[in-house]
């Protein structure tokens, strides 16, 4: 978001930065005109969606573009179910957009408010065992190039170039069409439940092999897990959605609005914490449900964060999460926020975080208000240790040379930058230190 007076901050506000000018785009050959303009100022220019990274990914401080008014559909090919959408088209009005089609996306991350092209290029993913991240939905995309020319990348042009521009971190160019290969819509079948932590962890490769869709969050200082399996079921099947009351008492009093206030409670008295922990693990959770695939993967996130995620070949994660579990007992931290536990598929994105292997994530959080640092650093060693890669658009402190030794295709990816951004016009901070 941009503050009067120019400032713009990202929503985790962990990134702020004061841009010399910023633009908001409606067509491709608008975003092609600032481009050259700022080529021709010497300025650098990011393209900014809703501001969701907690990295500085898409921090411009010479030109931002401002992708909001980039949005909405271009183009449908039902025959093969794939849509065309402008680049700023936040994730949340994409079902809508999809639905008169009867299709839907395959798979969506648990928030939706960040825009297609935001998500695609930081490598926003979800969960289930037989799904990749949103990129890998990815069929083509059509970009301004550093020297203001617009590119095609599909099946049919520039074809080596997709493994790169689906998942392109914004430096290869600022995506102004994102084209999606889409599924019939489908409805999804949710338990969601507190279990005992242990159990979960000694069955969790066949859990998560039987299941569409696994996830679990641990609250620290309890022995719970909060479970979610998702079953997916044909669009004809017969709806048992959450009551409106009952949702709302859920989703957005308990988890965002008490949540938010215990949060502020634990920063003010740390000591309160544990309790407050095995407080929730009691009261939330525990329901079974079936609704439309987006109503059941998203959900909403009233209380501000910040966060860590990495990638983990899919066997290391039971290993990893103990010793996170412990390094919290062994050095008395209060943690308020759970620790989350997803899994996706292997693919052939060349910085996508789950390339090449069958991949499960743990990601952690603090509560805005408090210092993550020594919490997150601790557990970046640990993840580290066990082949872990971080999720692009969240907090880390890898760079180039550490990140090059975990990424096969890393050189290849710099080389097509070296071809569309020779300038490094769409170059950053973040870039610099990740990409060189």
């Amino acid at each position: 978001m941009t503050r009067p007076g120019g400032e713009w901050r990202n929503w985790a506000r962990t990134e702020r930065v004061r841009p010399q000018r910023v633009e908001f785009p409606a067509t491709a050959e608008a975003v092609q005109r600032a481009v050259r303009a700022a080529a021709d100022r010497g300025l650098r220019v990011k393209a900014v969606g809703a501001g969701h990274s907690f990295t500085g990914i898409a921090a411009a401080p010479g030109v931002l573009l401002d992708l909001t008014d980039l949005s909405g559909l271009v183009a449908i090919d039902r025959e093969r179910a794939r849509v065309t959408l402008r680049a700023g088209t936040r994730l949340h009005r994409i079902p809508a957009l999809l639905a008169p089609y009867g299709l839907a996306m395959p798979n969506l991350g648990d928030i939706d408010r960040q825009s297609i092209s935001g998500a695609i290029s930081t490598g926003t993913h979800g969960t289930g065992a037989r799904f990749g991240g949103l990129a890998t939905q990815v069929v083509g995309v059509t970009l301004v190039t550093g020297d203001g020319e617009l590119l095609r990348v599909d099946e049919q042009e520039n074809a080596e170039l997709l493994p790169a521009a689906a998942l392109g971190l914004g430096a290869l160019g600022v995506l102004v069409e994102v084209t999606l290969q889409c599924v019939p819509a489908f409805l999804l079948h949710a338990t969601e439940r507190p279990e005992p932590l242990d159990s979960v962890l000694a069955d969790l490769p066949a859990r998560v092999e039987a299941s569409d869709h696994f996830e679990f969050y641990w609250l620290p200082h309890t022995d719970v897990a909060l479970t979610k399996t998702d079953e997916r079921l044909p669009e004809s099947a017969r709806r048992h959605p959450l009551a409106a009351p009952g949702r709302w008492v859920e989703e957005t009093l308990l988890s965002n609005v008490v949540f938010g206030a215990l949060c502020g409670m634990g920063r003010a008295v740390p000591a309160v914490v544990p309790a407050i922990s095995r407080l929730g693990a009691r009261t939330i959770g525990d329901r079974e449900y079936t609704d439309r695939s987006a109503r059941v993967l998203t959900q909403r996130r009233g209380v501000r964060f910040r966060e860590m995620e990495y990638a983990l070949p899919a066997d290391r994660v039971c290993p990893a999460f103990e010793a996170v579990r412990a390094l919290i007992d062994e050095h008395g931290w209060r943690i308020s926020f759970p620790v989350e536990v997803r899994f996706a598929a292997a693919d052939s994105l060349w910085m996508s975080t789950a390339h090449d292997r069958r991949t499960g994530y743990i990601a952690v959080h603090r509560y805005w208000r408090e210092d993550p640092a020594e919490y997150f650093a601790a557990v970046e060693t640990v993840m580290l240790a066990h082949g872990g890669r971080p999720h692009w658009g969240k907090m880390h402190t890898l760079d180039a040379a550490a990140l090059r030794e975990r990424y096969p295709r890393f050189d290849d990816f710099v080389a097509v930058r070296d071809r569309l951004d020779p300038t490094r016009i769409f170059g950053n901070a973040y870039l610099e230190r990740v990409l060189g």
